[in-house]
């Protein structure tokens, strides 16, 4: 009885840690107190992105990584796509049952898919392992931040590629935008995109924009468009000049149509901070001979490395306290229906979870995971628990498509958050100590 009482409390009390820093980032920036302004804690975001962040992630991952944890750590990106998938297709049961409006579909069905797999989890991780007395031993900060840092590429991936060009604007909805009968809601949208919810995690999201970011690209490709359409959206170049000209024209039409969407996937964005940090503590961390010169004792450069370390210490409170700020903002107006709002949080927040827990005990009986290592199976069960990732509202911005929707159900989401996952992440606690020990429990 004791020690379920002790695994209760050292599951929820790091939770009402991070519950206590939102409640105060609240309270700074609601509006009836403005103590803070809204100002202030976009700077907060931006030195999160590209401080705070990498700094964490170099100092963390580039310690722990090597030739051999890169063979064992294989499922860690592998689950992100796995969940990533099951989402999908929750989000298209959710676009059956719930009926959203037609221009939502694909909109609903990235919502639920695609969780937050970066700040909201290394801010549950560094809660738990703050306390000496934590479930999973005194590697518990570095290892736990390491596991969760090495699935952000494959996830970064994700978003600039696949969920890049769900996200695009419907043929049909653009139009009607075109046409200015519903122009008051593009403006709407533009307003939005200011907000500290859509710029979070993507600060100067503004100036990553091109000329076919708010077009429907590969509707355009890969439909017939209507004359009015063609006159009404800028001309897109599917000949292009020069010397390859001749190669283009020995190319199947598909193959052409392929080339010019893929040429125009921002994939260029993938390098930001966090990722480029990603990279540096991979790529220093596999070789030992770099790596003897940034971390350890008497390594040469480790006053540098502490220095990071020093600032990296700040991510988690600040990360927390933007969180309060977007929440006390409030939601935004959103076409989407009560039914797909709840649709969509139930299934990312009560269903999915679930399913991770079955998801990952299979893997572990098929000997997938790493052997004895609780804090592996914890990161993979939070990569089901967690709400929308807050990035998709800097996408939504992007793309001109469903912003307000995004805003709304981002903050919807993190609030029911606040009770849902404090449950889901008290539970994936507890099976990742016991999924190990007795993986028949789940069968």
């Amino acid at each position: 009885m004791n020690s379920i009482k002790e695994d209760l409390l050292s599951a929820v009390v790091p939770l009402l840690k991070l519950l206590t820093l939102t409640v105060i980032g609240l309270v700074l920036a609601h509006p009836r107190t403005q103590i803070i302004p809204k100002a202030t804690f976009k700077l907060l975001s931006k030195l999160v992105f590209a401080l705070f962040l990498p700094c964490l992630i170099f100092t963390h991952l580039g310690e722990s990584i090597t030739l051999k944890n890169v063979a064992l750590w294989w499922f860690i990106p592998i689950n992100v796509l796995v969940s990533t998938g099951i989402g999908c297709i929750l989000g298209y049961l959710v676009v059956i049952i719930c009926r959203p409006p037609p221009e939502f579909a694909r909109f609903t069905i990235i919502m639920t898919a695609f969780s937050n797999t970066g700040n909201l989890p290394l801010a549950i991780v560094s809660s738990i392992c703050h306390s000496e007395d934590n479930p999973f031993g005194p590697d518990c900060h570095r290892t736990g931040v390491a596991y969760v840092s090495f699935a952000q590429w494959v996830a970064v991936i994700l978003v600039y590629t696949f969920i890049y060009h769900m996200m695009e604007p419907p043929l049909e909805y653009y139009e009607i935008v075109e046409e200015g009968i519903d122009v008051e809601e593009q403006n709407q949208g533009n307003d939005v995109s200011r907000s500290l919810l859509v710029e979070a995690e993507w600060p100067g999201i503004e100036d990553k924009e091109t000329e076919h970011s708010k077009t429907p690209l590969i509707a355009r490709v890969f439909n017939s468009i209507s004359s009015i359409s063609q006159t009404m959206l800028p001309d897109l170049d599917l000949t292009p000049d020069g010397p390859e000209s001749i190669r283009c024209l020995a190319e199947p039409r598909v193959v052409r149509k392929m080339r010019i969407v893929a040429e125009r996937t921002p994939v260029r964005h993938i390098l930001q901070p966090p990722t480029i940090a990603s990279l540096l503590a991979i790529v220093i961390g596999m070789v030992p001979q770099i790596k003897a010169f940034f971390f350890g004792n008497d390594a040469p450069l480790s006053v540098i490395t502490d220095s990071l370390e020093i600032l990296a210490a700040a991510m988690v409170p600040s990360v927390m306290l933007v969180l309060g700020g977007m929440l006390a903002e409030g939601p935004n107006d959103s076409k989407l229906g009560l039914r797909t709002t709840i649709g969509i949080i139930v299934a990312r927040l009560l269903v999915l979870p679930l399913l991770g827990i079955g998801i990952v005990a299979l893997a572990d009986k098929l000997h997938f995971l790493v052997d004895g290592d609780q804090m592996y199976r914890f990161v993979l069960l939070l990569q089901y628990t967690t709400p929308s990732a807050i990035l998709l509202g800097a996408i939504a911005s992007l793309r001109g498509y469903a912003v307000s929707e995004a805003s709304a159900l981002l903050f919807w989401q993190h609030l029911c958050a606040l009770k849902v996952v404090g449950k889901d992440d008290r539970d994936s606690v507890l099976d990742g100590l016991r999924i190990d020990l007795d993986p028949s429990t789940y069968m």
